[in-house]
């Protein structure tokens, strides 16, 4: 018997699933889970550089982990993606994505993926692509080393490029995620265009977000994605691509290579009409947005529930009333000495 096949596990998801709707309708199908808040770089626009981590025994076991995962799926859930932090250094991930990958099986979960640096990917894709995962987001906003070593504060680019070779052979698909900083990147977007597609990827945008204390300003980071999109475009012909995943990228077909160039607006461009999403973090708290401090405490009913029947009764209570709170929109703002939108850094919420 293995750590998993524990009898008080939530069951595999029915057949039909009930749904999860919000207070305003959204039916949420897409649960966003940090592993760990723990990471191998120190990318300034993420976290200080001496960033303290939670104590481990805050942060939830892989078992439950899996029980919560499987609650949320078996209410209607059918996109998981893995987050971190980094999830690949979380020890015994591969464990928990091939008990999570029973529910591809039944077909209950359509999707199961995760998001990276990319650091561990040499690694990992091999055996995360025999498991069951098919797409990852691959965290690269730089193809200059020496910007990525700045950025990261010690990263090194040739590890993560290897890692997207060791991706790409296992027959993962892949989008790169970068950030757009408009003192540092600015001038490489369509550099990294010209790369992913080169490589058979797509590739995302997204502008900075005031999400925790770091010890730059964002407001020297932040470059707006509809300036950076009308500069794409002198360059490029973007064809729009209707989106269906209710994700917050608006996605464009790029004529002249053929692939896929998103751009995530948290800030100049709100996206939260069609939210399907929510986010848990590595200690069990609920976020139903990612731009409000709010959240549920789903570890203490979990682990108080122990050994009863009907334990997860509690804990379905406490996701039911937290969709029910879930904002309308957030409310991102960034302007010089504003302190950020929520306390608590992308690491921890998870990216």
């Amino acid at each position: 018997m293995t750590p998993f096949d524990d009898p008080r596990r939530a069951p595999d998801a029915p057949l039909t699933p009930p749904r999860l709707d919000d207070g305003f309708g959204r039916r949420i199908s897409y649960l966003r889970v940090s592993v760990t808040d723990r990471c191998d770089l120190r990318c300034v626009y993420c976290m200080p550089q001496a960033m303290q981590f939670l104590p481990r025994h805050d942060v939830l076991s892989l078992e439950e982990l899996d029980r919560l995962c499987s609650l949320f799926i078996a209410e209607g859930v059918t996109k998981l993606r893995l987050t971190g932090g980094e999830p690949l250094v979380r020890r015994g991930l591969l464990d928990l994505v091939e008990s999570l990958s029973r529910h591809l099986k039944t077909g209950a979960l359509r999707e199961l993926t995760l998001t990276t640096n990319g650091t561990q990917l040499e690694t990992f894709a091999e055996p995360l692509a025999r498991l069951g995962v098919r797409r990852i987001n691959v965290s690269l906003d730089t193809l200059d080393p020496d910007l990525f070593r700045r950025l990261t504060r010690g990263g090194d680019l040739d590890q993560v490029l290897a890692g997207l070779r060791a991706a790409k052979r296992a027959g993962l698909k892949i989008r790169l995620n970068a950030v757009a900083l408009a003192g540092d990147n600015r001038g490489e977007l369509l550099a990294l265009i010209a790369f992913a597609h080169r490589e058979g990827f797509d590739i995302a945008f997204i502008e900075t977000m005031p999400l925790g204390e770091i010890e730059t300003d964002r407001t020297a980071q932040f470059y707006s994605l509809a300036e950076a999109r009308e500069e794409i475009a002198a360059v490029y012909t973007l064809d729009p691509v209707p989106s269906t995943s209710g994700g917050p990228a608006r996605t464009f077909k790029v004529r002249e290579t053929g692939g896929g160039v998103g751009f995530i607006t948290p800030l100049s461009d709100n996206f939260c009409s069609d939210c399907n999403r929510v986010r848990l973090t590595c200690t069990g708290v609920l976020h139903t947005c990612l731009g409000h401090e709010e959240g549920a405490d789903l570890r203490s009913p979990l682990r108080s529930a122990g050994a009863l029947a009907d334990g997860d009764a509690a804990v379905l209570e406490a996701i039911r009333a937290a969709l029910a709170r879930k904002p309308e929109r957030h409310d991102f703002k960034i302007h010089k000495g504003a302190a950020p939108a929520v306390r608590r850094h992308m690491s921890t919420t998870g990216g």
